[in-house]
């Protein structure tokens, strides 16, 4: 089973690697950009075909290692 994890700073919370890709489009002449949020995703194969038991696996890496929850929202998806 494929999982996709993917891991955003909360709303509120400074990006400034976000704000230096929002300058260098805007360098580059792309046109249309407001903002830009940087973040993560993380691509898992899990075996076995529990789709409950894999989701909860992932949300407990997501809380111990993926994602710093306290900066961190994170989402889980079974692919």
């Amino acid at each position: 089973m494929k999982a996709r994890v993917t891991v955003t700073l909360k709303n509120g919370i400074l990006d400034p690697q976000g704000k230096a890709i929002e300058g260098a489009l805007k360098s580059l002449g792309v046109e249309g950009i407001a903002s830009v949020r940087q973040g993560k995703v993380f691509d898992i194969e899990i075996p076995g075909a529990d789709k409950a038991k894999a989701e909860a696996a992932l949300k407990d890496a997501a809380d111990k290692l993926l994602a710093n929850t306290v900066i961190e929202n994170y989402r889980v998806e079974i692919v």
